[in-house]
């Protein structure tokens, strides 16, 4: 007869200890309560195990969408699958950078500022040598624009050999709080080169609705790439068991209203009337509504990405201080823009779409709103009285 106290897990559910199988003091034996916690964690690991049999990583993401992309069009040679894996790659290794920033003494000042004027960290400077190798050895590049660089990169002036493909980016988005341990980011932007063209200036000084994929990755309790290739908008987290980044947020759609605002009113006193205007509409909303919340972190890529999940709006407005506005165009504006409308959401200048604005030179800036459609929908109300 079998014994009644040997306890085994049951499809479906849990392993149960029986009823009645206590030693004499009225306590159930060591022995089995060992039993029955192992089978009870063993079963709960077979069930994890089926639920991640299936997992979708970014590199098997970007060769899915490149096989699509090749079925629609012959042309289609996979360069730009290569790229996104350098840049999968380059994520990984600021990623690793960020994490051990304090005990590889990469935290402060590395003593030089950028084109903007603002004093390099040390990560920022590690980030952008990091970006630059890496794309260059890639060969899928003609030009390179990085935020930390007064002029453009020519990939042949280098001894590199041209690709297709422009990749305009800010290494560290956020680095005035690298110090404090915020989320900080890497944000991206990719052209292809313009016909004829082994890489020039013109190839990335054009509007940003000709990008053909945008990006961010930050840095923070995870590291979460954010994609798009035009076609909708994926977000991956960094499993760092397996070293891969895995899909999380597959097609991301951004709520069509929100109820948080992402303003820095620090600098209220210098705002233009329409913003301050919205700002009251939405603090004091008037009998029966409730006003919306304050969010602001500082790091462009930490408010966007919860902006993009949350829904609401973010703004860093021109000002009297600033006519042209803080954020720059190309390596911030655009790719940012980008996603927001591949979510389903609105990026305007408050004047016109971001993505339609022409560049003048490779580090101009921009005043910026994104966010929700209906949320800039309000705010642009304000803009046309």
């Amino acid at each position: 007869m079998p014994d009644p106290c040997v306890v085994a897990p049951v499809r479906g559910r849990h392993a149960v200890l029986p009823r009645g199988c206590a030693g004499a003091n009225g306590q159930t034996t060591l022995s089995r309560l060992m039993l029955f916690l192992l089978l009870t964690i063993f079963q709960i690991a077979m069930e994890t195990q089926q639920h991640q049999t299936d997992i979708i990583t970014l590199t098997r993401h970007v060769l899915s969408e490149g096989a699509r992309a090749r079925s629609q069009d012959e042309t289609v040679t996979g360069e730009m699958t290569l790229l996104l894996n350098s840049l999968q790659t380059i994520c990984k290794v600021i990623e690793n950078l960020v994490r051990k920033a304090r005990v590889n003494d990469l935290i402060g000042i590395a003593g030089n500022q950028n084109v903007q004027g603002e004093e390099q960290k040390k990560l920022d400077v590690y980030s952008n040598e990091v970006m630059i190798k890496l794309l260059l050895s890639s060969g899928q590049c003609s030009v390179l624009v990085s935020e930390e660089e007064d002029n453009v990169i020519v990939v042949k002036e280098h001894g590199g050999h041209p690709g297709k493909y422009c990749v305009v980016f800010d290494p560290l988005d956020g680095s005035s709080n690298i110090d404090a341990g915020v989320n900080i980011g890497t944000i991206f932007g990719i052209y292809r080169i313009l016909d004829g063209s082994e890489g020039s200036v013109k190839d990335v000084l054009r509007p940003g609705r000709e990008m053909v994929a945008a990006g961010y990755c930050m840095y923070g309790s995870s590291a979460n790439i954010v994609l798009t290739t035009g076609n909708g908008v994926n977000g991956f987290t960094l499993d760092n068991n397996v070293g891969e980044f895995v899909l999380t947020h597959p097609n991301i759609e951004i709520p069509s209203r929100g109820n948080i605002y992402s303003f820095n009113e620090g600098n209220s006193m210098y705002f233009h009337e329409p913003v301050i205007k919205y700002l009251e509409s939405v603090k004091f909303p008037g009998e029966g509504k409730k006003p919306y919340s304050a969010r602001y972190i500082g790091s462009m890529v930490a408010d966007v990405h919860r902006t993009l999940l949350y829904g609401g709006i973010f703004g860093y407005p021109s000002d009297k201080k600033t006519k042209n506005g803080k954020l720059r165009l190309l390596y911030e504006g655009f790719p940012m823009a980008f996603l927001i409308e591949q979510a389903g959401g609105v990026a305007t200048t408050g004047e016109k779409r971001v993505l339609d604005v022409e560049p003048q030179s490779i580090h101009d800036r921009v005043p910026i709103f994104l966010g929700s459609k209906e949320d800039v929908q309000d705010l642009l109300s304000f803009f046309h009285k």
